[in-house]
């Protein structure tokens, strides 16, 4: 049975499950006129037998594919020739990676050696039995589970804490799973980083001011060590955000001033989700629209105008990104503005002040921290972006201030050195990990700092 196909089960058993619990629970008081002696709704009797039939379901399901498939590749192992069980690991993994196309179909079966086509009839055979077990055990756990709880169903049963109490867990284990989530990427990370400071210096990758990780084949080539400094990705992507934001900041906090002080309500109503659409658009389209229109569109214009403009701009990518990032600004800013008591206004108007001077003097300043805080994740969001640069900023690592050059960033670095078949063992490939652990530790200052900002202007606001 396909997993997709027992989920489907089981959920349907936890609906089931769901129907006999609360008919059992109004069974025993005599309907829903005695359902006041219940010491629960009759709902939390049918969602706690639910939860009990589906939940120890599907956890046996989830532990079971985690590790289903390396028992079946090691019986499949097992039945196959000395000589195939004598391999190297990396001839082992090729030899597996046969029997799987050939399982898949990607590969013709004349094509494979009979013991492969064994070997490949053996591995969907335990797959099969391994699906049809499964099926029998979380099948015959549901039902086990289910019928446990429907038995103790009794008026004096605490339904709702329990059903609280399961869902108190479920939440604590989700937040658990992203917390080592974020943990294990942090490591893996910082490891790889690490191996990659052992073979060049931490002081050349922070402060070199040459980028070129292509490693030489001959040592007589030049610069056949390569060149780590990253400086101009540094500086590449900090010019870049720098130009998004001075876009986005004042058009996204003027527009917000506008909805939340001077629009009207049906005005609001059709504008602001005008503007948060822009937040939808995927960011490959604007990188088509920086490449296709915004850039070219510069250089005319540049030469227009005598200024030699690159073809692929830093200037280009930052004005398409700051209309990309105007929907956080202006959302976040116009969440703060709202958020200012109206009895600060009255106030203000009480003292003759005008709507634009309590606007500058009153609502401004007592949102100042909240919208900080929004720009700072607007910075972190331009920080991270790749696409838009990748299309219209180019990927030669230039370190200049000129907006008219090409430059490129730390991200589109990132994704440029693992791009294709990659030996994790090169600095070139290993300075990826280490660009990475270096926009972590930009990215995270920087939300620390704006929810630090934030819970300053709650403390003082609320």
């Amino acid at each position: 049975m396909q997993t997709s196909t027992l989920v489907l089960v089981l959920l349907i058993l936890a609906a089931v499950a769901y129907r006999a619990g609360r008919m059992r629970s109004l069974a025993l008081v005599g309907g829903l006129k005695g359902a006041s002696k219940l010491h629960s709704r009759p709902g939390y009797y049918g969602l706690l037998t639910a939860l009990w039939c589906a939940i120890p379901a599907l956890l046996v399901l989830g532990l079971w594919h985690a590790f289903d498939g390396r028992i079946v590749t090691d019986l499949v192992i097992g039945g196959m020739s000395a000589e195939v069980q004598a391999l190297t690991p990396d001839q082992l993994s090729l030899v597996l990676n046969d029997v799987r196309n050939l399982v898949a179909g990607a590969i013709p079966a004349e094509m494979a050696s009979p013991e492969a086509r064994a070997a490949a009839a053996r591995y969907v055979e335990l797959q099969s039995l391994s699906g049809l077990a499964a099926a029998a055990l979380c099948l015959s756990l549901a039902l086990a589970a289910g019928a446990f709880v429907w038995l103790r169903i009794s008026p004096s049963l605490r339904a709702r804490n329990n059903v609280e109490t399961i869902v108190r867990v479920a939440l604590i284990g989700c937040s658990t799973i992203a917390i080592f989530t974020t943990i294990g990427i942090v490591i893996s990370v910082l490891f790889e980083s690490i191996r990659f400071f052992r073979q060049v210096p931490v002081t050349e990758f922070l402060f070199g001011l040459q980028w070129s990780p292509q490693m030489a084949i001959r040592a007589d080539q030049v610069g056949s060590s390569g060149a780590f400094g990253a400086v101009p990705l540094f500086t590449g992507t900090l010019l870049i955000a720098g130009i998004a934001m001075l876009v986005a900041v004042p058009v996204g906090l003027f527009a917000a001033i506008y909805l939340a002080e001077y629009a009207r309500r049906r005005v609001r109503a059709v504008i602001k989700p005008m503007l948060e659409v822009l937040a939808g658009i995927p960011t490959v389209v604007y990188g088509f629209f920086a490449a296709l229109v915004v850039g070219p569109l510069l250089r005319e214009t540049g030469e227009s105008l005598g200024l030699a403009v690159a073809s692929e701009s830093a200037l280009a990518a930052g004005l398409v990104m700051g209309i990309m990032i105007i929907p956080f600004v202006s959302s976040l800013a116009d969440d703060m503005i709202t958020a200012v008591p109206q009895s600060m206004r009255d106030g203000s108007y009480g003292l003759g002040a005008t709507q634009s001077e309590t606007i500058r003097r009153v609502v401004f300043p007592a949102a100042l921290p909240g919208i900080v805080g929004g720009v700072l994740l607007a910075i972190s969001r331009a920080i991270g972006e790749t696409m838009i640069v990748v299309m219209a900023a180019g990927l030669g690592a230039n370190l200049t201030a000129n907006p008219l050059e090409a430059v490129t960033t730390v991200t589109t670095q990132i994704v440029t050195l693992l791009v294709g078949d990659q030996e994790f063992d090169s600095p070139k490939t290993l300075a990826a990990f280490a660009l990475g652990l270096v926009l972590f530790l930009a990215t995270l200052s920087l939300n620390i700092i704006a929810l630090q900002v934030v819970r300053r202007y709650r403390e003082q606001y609320e």
